[in-house]
């Protein structure tokens, strides 16, 4: 059932597009009610005497390639949602028929989708029998549809733009939940959104604003010319069925959609589906203790790199934070109500406090708010602990014995690194959790093109430690992965650069990095598909505030609203000097406590759990990959079976009742206005029930 359940790929971000899409015959008037997403599902008055159907918790995606489609698949698969992909461009598709959606099990009505999503309201043609098959089976069960992209038009409960309402593009326009969209399935947000403006030179979303007709509910709405206010979003209910529709172009990587699509799922599966989503936030500060090295805008490149020819790296300034910096950095946390990780290197403290007279006042002060952060080990002095490194070549490259083997840091020299970097925290009172770490550099695993395999002695050096979670770049390897019993913890690098203490400074890089040759830059952004040149370098002395902090803040806040887990990385020098990690943090908190209302609070976990919450999904996703999750709901009573030892992730509404084998107890935890957690059946069950409040 779920072969498919990973097949859509997903596109670059840009413009989402605009695109004209049928008209259907009007339907008489309908309405929302508030209790709609807990209201027990009710057959037909046809059917009345029959059981209460089955509705399986799987979701139906007719997928005509467009970039809306994309958007909705990718929101269902990254929260673990069930789905079954019909593919419109294939030609050998199964045909939508009354037996392809529903039919009997143990003599009970059975629907095997809780909720269908069209790219428009008449994805199959307006007089098909597919499009007549689904609308009766729509009807029959109660299953709602989302039509994912259309225009207003009065076959979707709209008036046309032009009695009225607006069409056109819609960057920079501020969009507002309605009263209706925050008492349903929209809550969890503030109260507006602004639509991404990225480029002004581009039009990156197109929409069309409608006037609602008897029977359509409008959930969030933009003011109009003449007065009052149109949809852009808002559920048409009319011959006893129910369509979310949306009249605005996007494509999965956009703002807009991405504060939208929990509520969109939440919708579409009547607040009660497989999977669950938490918007996570995690910042490591990697070198802690130690410090970087400098970048040299005369010579474009850092002062101890083997391709940064003259100058005595020992004498070229490096930065490192000061006990003043660590005043702020405590300060900073207990203002903006968020925990940084301090990834620390206690040895390159210890050699600094010998090189300055014996007195390290960084880390006298970092040490007396020991309590007030996180710490992680990120080895005694920071060596590289892959092969050893023959730096006679640029780039360097494994050195090799007579024979020709590569050579590789040893076992013993990794446990060291790693035990005694936690004795010394342990020896100050630092608390530190034993199962994490950061290797220098993400240093034993696996670097490509020198390094293809890991360091053959990581494994056991992790295992003598009792280190269950190993940091690894996300740029690198976004993919968790088993390094023998320990499994990796992929991070995103954010692109305020370890080895810049200034804003012109990180300017000045940056322009090396994303400027053509054209224009002074080294042409990498040329020759790397992935990147995009600027077309002309920024202004040292503006650059960094008024393009460098929004666009990183974007990213990340983009990782924040994808349901990513994975943590962010930067480092010590970042908190140093000019301090310049903290305007894209403020950043990125401003922008998402404008967007969510209080219930949906930013989620801080530290390494171990994002460990652990990437291992469960990987479990889940092979489970239903391989077809082998049962679930449904019949009336208020939800069933879930799974492989054994495959945690079970479930999104309920409140006031859900998880059924023991004695009683019954409250579900989940409150998260966006929902009940949801992962779960596993308890001792004596062989399946995870539960009841869900009455409407």
């Amino acid at each position: 059932m779920h072969a498919n359940r990973f097949r859509t790929p997903a596109p670059a971000p840009g413009k989402a597009g605009k695109r004209a899409v049928p008209a259907r015959a009007g339907r008489t008037a309908g309405a929302l009610a508030a209790a709609a997403l807990l209201a027990t599902v009710v057959p037909s008055a046809q059917a009345a005497a029959a059981p209460v159907p089955r509705i399986d918790l799987t979701v139906l995606v007719v997928d005509d390639g467009g970039s809306a489609i994309e958007a909705i698949t990718a929101e269902l698969r990254g929260s673990g949602v069930p789905y079954r992909t019909l593919d419109l461009n294939d030609p050998d598709r199964p045909v939508l028929t009354p037996a392809f959606l529903s039919d009997t099990v143990d003599g009970r009505p059975r629907a095997r989708y809780q909720g269908v999503v069209l790219p428009h309201e008449t994805a199959f043609g307006p007089d098909s029998a597919e499009h007549t098959a689904l609308q009766a089976y729509e009807r029959t069960f109660g299953v709602p549809q989302v039509d994912a992209y259309t225009w207003s038009h009065p076959g979707v409960g709209l008036d046309y733009t032009t009695d009225g309402g607006w069409s056109g593009v819609l960057d920079g326009v501020t969009a507002g939940v309605t009263p209706a969209g925050r008492a349903g399935p929209f809550g969890y947000l503030a109260g507006s959104l602004t639509f991404e403006d990225n480029d002004p030179a581009v039009s990156e979303s197109y929409g069309y604003a409608g006037r609602p007709r008897a029977g359509f509910t409008s959930l969030v709405d933009i003011p109009v010319d003449g007065g009052g206010r149109a949809s852009l979003v808002g559920e048409y209910a009319a011959d006893g069925r129910r369509e979310l529709v949306v009249t605005f172009a996007y494509n999965q990587h956009q703002r807009q959609f991405r504060a939208l699509s929990r509520g969109i799922v939440e919708w579409l599966t009547q607040g009660v589906h497989l999977g669950q989503s938490r918007n996570y936030l995690s910042v490591h500060v990697d070198d802690v203790l130690a410090p970087d090295a400098r970048w040299d805008t005369v010579r474009d490149c850092t002062p101890g790199d083997l391709d940064c020819v003259g100058g005595d790296p020992e004498a070229e300034n490096p930065i490192r934070m000061t006990a003043a910096d660590a005043t702020y950095a405590a300060a900073w946390q207990k203002a903006s109500g968020f925990t940084l990780d301090m990834v620390y290197n206690g040895g390159q403290g210890e050699q600094w406090k010998a090189e300055h007279g014996g007195s390290d006042p960084l880390a006298a002060r970092l040490i007396a708010d020991r309590a007030q952060y996180r710490w992680i080990n990120h080895t005694y002095t920071h060596p590289y602990l892959g092969c050893v490194q023959d730096n006679t070549t640029v780039p360097w490259r494994c050195a090799t014995d007579a024979s020709g083997s590569t050579l590789w840091v040893s076992r013993a020299e990794l446990s060291a690194q790693i035990r005694n970097n936690v004795d010394w925290a342990v020896g100050k009172g630092i608390s530190v959790d034993r199962s994490e770490l950061v290797t220098g550099e993400h240093s034993g695993l696996r670097t490509l093109p020198q390094q293809p395999a890991d360091n053959p002695h990581l494994a056991g050096a992790l295992a003598d430690n009792g280190v269950k979670w190993t940091a690894s770049d996300n740029s690198r390897e976004p993919r968790q992965r088993a390094v023998g019993a320990a499994k990796t913890v992929p991070r995103h690098p954010m692109n305020v650069y370890y080895n810049v203490g200034t804003a012109a400074e990180m300017t000045d890089e940056y322009n090396w990095i994303y400027t053509s040759r054209a224009h002074g830059g080294s042409g990498v952004c040329e020759s790397n598909p992935a990147s995009t040149c600027l077309p002309a370098p920024l202004d040292p002395a503006t650059g960094f505030a008024a393009h460098i902090v929004p666009q990183e803040a974007r990213t990340a806040l983009g990782h924040v609203l994808a349901n990513d887990p994975r943590p962010h990385y930067v480092h010590q020098s970042n908190l140093a000097e000019e301090r310049l990690l903290y305007p894209v943090l403020d950043r990125v908190l401003a922008d998402y406590r404008a967007l969510f209302a209080a219930d949906t609070p930013i989620v801080n976990p530290r390494q171990k759990d994002v460990g652990a919450e990437l291992t469960r999904r990987d479990a889940w996703d092979a489970a239903l990959a391989a077809g082998k999750v049962t679930a449904y709901r019949i009336g208020n009573t939800v069933t879930v079976k799974a492989p054994s030892g495959v945690q079970i992730p479930v999104t309920v509404p409140e006031g859900t009742r998880r059924q023991l084998v004695l009683g019954t107890t409250a579900f989940g935890t409150a998260y966006a206005g929902s009940r949801s957690a992962w779960t596993a059946p308890e001792l004596l069950q062989t399946a995870v029930t539960l009841r869900l409040p009455t409407a």
